[in-house]
C-alpha cells in the first residue's frame, strides 16, 4: 500500500511498524508515530470535510490545536466520537475516520448550491429570515442541516474517571521553555506537574531538520526528560490538554493518554503557581479563495515534512509577511517540496534570506501579495499582484501562507489576564493578571530574537471581499464583517456574535487576529483599541463523558440513605426521594390508611420519626453571635446557653430562603438546624458571607449533619417513651421546658444532644445520637415505647401534622418572592435591633404592601371536596378570570376530618372568613379563608 506523498526517509515515525486505517470507507496506511492528519496527507487525501454554511471543500489547514477544517468522526475501537481534530489524534491500528458532512459524498456535495447562492446568505440572515411567517416553518430543515457531527448512538464503550491533584507549580506545555522551567522548579524542590497536549514532548524541538541541529535538540531533550524522571516530585502528563483555567489557580485537564485502552480522565489540578508555555499559533492571510484544499499554514507544512516525512504537495508557493515563515519555506524545499516562488508583502528582505533563496533557486517577489487562489475543488494556481501593480499567475498545487504568529493566550485570558497589542509583533501579548500565573516563551511573544522577526501589516487582498475567508469553520468572510460594521455592530463582541467569527470549536485560534484587524481597518482604529473577544473554557473540546466521569446511572445523583435505613426497611417503610435522601414516606402497604394511622398515633399516643437529614452546623468563636445576628431575622444576642430559638434566613432581596431552630451551646458556641433540602446550600451560603463579606469576624463553621442521627419522639406519651433511655435525665417541663436543650451521655456511655422542639404541635423531643448508633437506638426506642403505643411515622404524616398546626414549610409555602411580612412574621422583623441580610430590601415600599400575597389557611365549604396543592385562587368571570394566589399546602386531616390547606392569597390577612373559588384542572371548589392553624391554636399540647 503506497503512501505517495511520504518521503523515503526522515521524520520521527517508526517506519518498521505500519498501521492500517480507513477514511470514508477507503483503506489507507500510515506509520506508528503519525497523527491521523499526517497519515491522510501522506496518502494524498486533500478534501477531508465540507464547510458548515456553504459546503465548500475543506482540506487540512494546520498541524495542531488550531486545525479548524479536519474535524472528523473517529472510532479508535471504543465507539464513534464526533468533532475530533485529525491533527490531535495519534494513529492506531484499525482506526476508522469519516467526514461528518457532504451529501452524497465529501468529494461531491449537493449542498454546494449554498456557495453558488452565497449572496443570499450573508452574516445575520437567519436573524431576519426566520422571523416570518414563524420559526417553525424553517425549524425542521435547519435542525437537519445544523451541527458539525452526529451524537453517537447506543452504549458508550469508553470508561471515564475523575481525578484531583495538587502541585506547587503547574507547567502547561512541554516545549523548550516549559521543560526548561520545569527542570528549574524540580531542582529547587517544588512539586511540579507538566501537562502537554501532544503525545510526544519537545514542542518546536521536534521540528529541527538539520542533522547537527536535530542531534543537539534531541540530545538536550533526552537529557532533560531523563533528569525529570529521576525526581519523585515531578509528574509529566502527555496527551493531556489543559482545557480550563478558573479562580484560585484551579485548572481542568483532559487526559487522553489511555484512550487506546478505552479510558479518558478529567482531572482538576489546584496549583500554587501556573507557568504557561503554550506557544504561539501561526495566522492565515486574507486573499481570494484562501480556504481551498491545498492552502495551508507554512509552519504546518514544515511540521508535516520534518516530523512526519510528509510532503503536503509536490510544489508550493510561499505567501508570507514575516521572517519566521522563511525558515519554514526553506525547510520545505530541503525536504523535497518544490517551492515555486516566495511572495513577500514586505518591500525588503534580509541579505541572508535573499542568499538562501538564490542558493536554492527560488524566485522571490518582494512587495507583492497574493490576490486569489485558483481552483474549484483544490488549488491549481495562485494569482499575484507584484510591487509594480502587475498581476500574473503561478501554477502550483498548494499555497504555504503565513501571517505571523499570535501567542496562545486562551488560558491566560480565562485566568482573568489582560492583553495588550504589540505593534512590533502585530499581535496581542499578555499584559497583567491577578492570579499567580507566568507566561513564558512564544506564549509571551518571544517568537525569536528581535532582529529575527520583522512583520508587515496584515491586510486584505485587493480582491472581492466575499471570497476571503476569516473564519474557516463558520464560513465567515471579510464581507460579513463589512456588513456588520454597516449595520453598526462595531463593538468587537457584537461583531463576533453577528458574524459568529471565532466562536465554538475554533475559539479564535486562527480567526480572531484577522477579524480584529479587519474590524480595526473598517472602523479607523488601531487593533489595540478594538480589543479582543472573551476566551472561554474549554480551550479544546472535551467529551461530555469525560466531564461527567462516573456520574451516570446511580452515580449521576447518588441516593443518600439514612443511618438507620435497614431498620426502616425492617419496619415496612415505603421510601420516596426527598431532596437527595431516600426517606420513609409512610409505613405499611396502603398509603392513605397508613398516613391516617400514623397521624392518629402522634396525636393520641406517640410517634417515632427519623429527622437525621436536618442540617446541623456548629458555629463557634468570639464573633459567632454577631455573625448569626447578621444572618438571622431573629434576635440572637438575648438567647441564653441551653435555649433554643426559631430562626428565619433571608437573601439580599428580603425573600425567605430557610428556617429552623438554633441553639446556644455556650456564649461562643451555637448549633444551627436548617431544613433538610437546604443543608448543604445554607452551609455554603454562610461560608460565602463569612469569607467574602465579613472575613474580619473570628469564627469557625463546621457542618455536622452526617455525624448525628436524629430520632424525633412526638405525642402526648413522648416524655414517657424517652424516659426509658437511662441517662437522659429529668424531662419535666420545669426542668426542660419547650425550646430548651440538653446534652450529655446515656448510661451506656453514648453521647447525646436533646432539643425540646416541635414541628407536629405535640410534646416533642429531638434526640441526636452518633450516626453509627442510629439503628440500635431506634430499635431500643421502639421496643421500649410499644407499651405507650409508639409507632414510626413518615414524611407524609409529618406534612399533615405540621399543616394542621399551620407551620411554615419553606420552599412549599414560600416562593422566590415571599418575605417575612407575607407569612405573619412582621413583628419579628420590627423588633429586631440592628442590621441583617435582607433588611434593606424589606424597607422598600413594595415589600410592605397589603396587596401582596400573604399566607393564610384555607378550608373547603364541602368537607368532602378535595384541595390540591398548586390550585389557583381565582376571581372574576370566565372572560376576565385571573389568579389571586395559589394553594401551597393541602391534605386531608384525620384530626379535624376534612380537607385543609394553606395558600398565598393577595391581601389574605384582611380577608379572614371570606369565601373564595379555587380552580384546579377544570374544576372549581368553593372554600373559605381561615387562620392557618386548625389544631390546638394556643399551643397547649407542645408546651405541656
Amino acid at each position: 500500500m503506497r503512501q505517495l506523498f511520504r518521503n523515503t526517509s526522515g521524520g520521527r515515525i517508526n517506519r518498521e511498524r505500519p498501521l492500517t486505517f480507513s477514511f470514508n470507507g477507503r483503506t489507507l496506511q500510515g506509520f506508528d508515530g503519525d497523527t491521523l492528519a499526517s497519515a491522510l496527507l501522506a496518502n494524498g487525501v486533500r478534501t477531508v470535510n465540507r464547510s458548515f454554511k456553504y459546503h465548500r471543500p475543506r482540506g487540512i489547514l494546520a498541524a495542531g490545536v488550531e486545525e479548524c477544517n479536519a474535524l472528523l468522526t473517529v472510532d479508535s475501537g471504543n465507539g464513534r466520537v464526533p468533532l475530533v481534530r485529525a491533527t490531535m489524534i495519534r494513529l492506531c491500528e484499525g482506526l476508522s475516520a469519516a467526514s461528518p458532512s457532504g451529501f452524497p459524498h465529501v468529494r461531491f456535495d449537493c449542498g454546494r448550491v449554498f456557495d453558488a447562492t452565497r449572496r443570499l446568505w450573508p452574516a445575520g440572515f437567519y436573524n431576519k429570515m426566520f422571523k416570518w411567517p414563524n420559526w417553525h416553518v424553517f425549524e425542521g430543515a435547519v435542525r437537519r442541516m445544523a451541527g458539525l457531527g452526529r451524537v453517537p448512538e447506543g452504549q458508550d464503550a469508553m470508561r471515564y474517571r475523575h481525578m484531583n491533584a495538587h502541585c506547587d507549580v503547574l507547567v502547561v506545555g512541554a516545549g523548550y521553555s516549559g521543560l526548561k522551567r520545569a527542570l528549574e522548579e524540580a531542582r529547587s524542590g517544588q512539586d511540579v506537574i507538566v501537562a502537554e497536549q501532544d503525545f510526544e514532548p519537545g514542542g518546536s524541538l521536534l521540528l529541527e531538520k538539520q542533522d547537527s541541529g536535530k542531534a543537539a535538540a534531541d540530545g538536550w531533550l533526552h537529557a532533560v526528560l531523563d533528569e525529570l524522571r529521576t525526581y519523585p516530585n515531578v509528574r509529566l502528563l502527555l496527551e493531556a490538554t489543559v482545557s480550563g483555567y478558573y479562580d484560585h489557580n484551579v485548572l481542568t485537564v483532559h487526559d487522553r493518554s489511555a484512550m487506546s485502552n478505552g479510558i479518558e480522565t478529567f482531572c482538576k489540578i489546584r496549583a500554587g503557581r501556573v507557568v504557561l508555555a503554550t506557544g504561539a499559533i501561526e495566522q492565515p492571510l486574507l486573499f481570494g479563495n484562501n480556504d481551498l484544499p491545498g492552502v495551508m499554514l507554512a509552519g504546518a507544512m514544515r511540521h508535516y515534512a520534518v516530523r512526519f516525512g510528509v510532503r503536503c504537495a509536490d510544489n508550493t508557493v510561499g505567501v508570507v509577511n514575516n521572517d519566521l515563515a522563511w525558515g519554514s519555506l526553506l525547510d520545505l524545499h530541503d525536504s523535497g517540496v518544490d517551492v515555486v516562488a516566495i511572495v513577500d508583502s514586505r518591500g525588503e528582505i534580509s541579505n541572508r534570506q535573499a542568499a538562501a533563496a538564490d542558493q536554492r533557486g527560488i524566485p522571490v517577489h518582494t512587495g507583492s501579495v497574493a490576490v486569489r487562489a485558483r481552483g474549484s475543488g483544490a488549488v491549481t494556481g495562485l494569482e499575484i499582484l507584484d510591487s509594480r501593480g502587475k498581476r500574473f499567475g503561478i501554477q502550483c498545487r498548494s499555497v504555504a501562507m503565513s501571517g505571523g504568529m499570535n501567542p496562545t493566550v486562551h488560558l491566560y485570558s480565562q485566568a482573568g489576564g489582560k492583553l495588550r497589542y504589540d505593534e512590533a509583533l502585530a499581535c496581542f501579548v499578555p499584559a497583567h493578571c491577578t492570579q499567580a500565573v507566568e507566561v513564558i516563551g512564544a506564549a509571551a511573544g518571544a517568537f525569536a530574537a528581535p532582529d529575527d522577526y520583522r512583520i508587515a501589516p496584515r491586510t486584505s487582498a485587493p480582491f472581492r471581499s466575499n471570497t476571503q475567508w476569516v473564519d474557516f469553520l463558520h464560513d465567515v468572510l471579510v464581507s460579513d464583517i463589512e456588513l456588520a460594521v454597516r449595520e453598526n455592530y462595531v463593538s468587537v463582541e457584537h461583531m463576533k456574535r453577528y458574524t459568529t467569527a471565532g466562536m465554538a470549536v475554533d475559539q479564535g485560534k486562527t480567526s480572531n487576529l484577522n477579524a480584529l484587524s479587519v474590524l480595526a481597518r473598517l472602523t479607523g482604529q488601531d487593533p489595540g483599541n478594538v480589543g479582543t473577544t472573551t476566551f472561554r473554557p474549554n480551550f479544546m473540546p472535551v467529551t461530555m463523558g469525560a466531564i461527567a466521569g462516573n456520574r451516570q446511572g446511580g452515580f449521576y445523583r447518588p441516593t443518600r440513605h439514612l443511618p438507620a435505613h435497614q431498620w426502616h426497611v425492617s419496619q415496612g417503610a415505603a421510601f420516596d426521594s426527598f431532596g437527595l435522601w431516600k426517606r420513609p414516606a409512610y409505613y405499611g402497604v396502603d398509603m392513605q390508611q397508613s398516613i391516617r394511622a400514623e397521624v392518629t398515633a402522634v396525636r393520641h399516643k406517640a410517634g417515632l420519626f427519623d429527622g437525621s437529614p436536618l442540617g446541623k452546623i456548629e458555629v463557634s468563636g468570639p464573633d459567632a453571635a454577631e455573625f448569626l445576628s447578621r444572618v438571622y431575622v431573629n434576635t440572637v444576642a438575648t438567647l441564653k446557653p441551653g435555649k433554643v430559638r426559631y430562626g428565619l434566613m433571608l437573601n439580599e432581596n428580603g425573600a425567605i430562603i430557610d428556617d429552623g431552630v438554633f441553639v446556644r451551646l455556650a456564649d461562643d458556641h451555637f448549633l444551627l438546624n436548617t431544613t433538610s433540602a437546604s443543608a448543604e446550600r445554607i452551609a455554603a451560603w454562610l461560608e460565602q458571607w463569612h469569607q467574602c463579606e465579613w472575613p474580619e469576624l473570628e469564627l469557625i463553621m463546621t457542618p455536622v449533619a452526617e455525624q448525628w442521627a436524629v430520632a424525633t419522639i412526638a405525642g402526648p406519651k413522648a416524655r414517657d417513651v424517652l424516659s426509658t433511655l437511662a441517662g437522659v435525665g429529668d424531662l419535666g417541663t420545669d426542668i426542660l421546658p419547650h425550646m430548651s436543650f440538653r446534652q450529655g451521655r446515656l448510661a451506656s456511655g453514648l453521647p447525646f444532644r436533646l432539643q425540646r422542639v416541635s414541628f407536629t404541635g405535640e410534646l416533642s423531643y429531638e434526640l441526636s445520637i452518633p450516626a453509627g448508633q442510629a439503628a440500635s437506638c431506634f430499635a431500643q426506642l421502639l421496643a421500649e415505647g410499644k407499651h405507650w403505643g409508639l409507632q414510626p411515622f413518615g414524611i407524609e404524616a409529618l406534612d399533615v401534622l405540621r399543616t394542621e398546626k399551620g407551620f411554615l414549610h419553606v420552599g412549599g409555602d414560600t416562593d422566590g418572592t415571599t418575605n417575612p411580612y407575607d407569612v405573619g412574621f412582621g413583628r419579628i422583623v420590627d423588633n429586631k435591633q440592628g442590621d441583617f441580610i435582607g433588611l434593606r430590601s424589606l424597607l422598600r415600599e413594595n415589600h410592605q404592601k397589603a396587596s401582596r400575597r400573604q399566607l393564610v389557611g384555607i378550608e373547603t365549604l364541602d368537607p368532602e371536596a378535595p384541595l390540591e396543592q398548586g390550585a389557583h385562587v381565582i376571581c372574576g368571570t370566565n372572560g376576565q378570570r385571573r389568579s389571586e394566589g395559589f394553594v401551597t399546602s393541602a391534605c386531608y386531616s384525620p384530626t379535624v376530618e376534612r380537607h385543609i390547606g394553606m395558600a398565598l392569597i393577595e391581601n389574605g390577612f384582611a380577608r379572614q372568613g371570606e369565601e373564595v373559588r379555587i380552580y384546579n384542572m377544570g374544576h372549581i371548589v368553593r372554600a373559605r379563608i381561615k387562620p392557618p392553624c386548625v389544631y390546638d391554636p394556643k399551643g397547649e399540647k407542645m408546651h405541656a
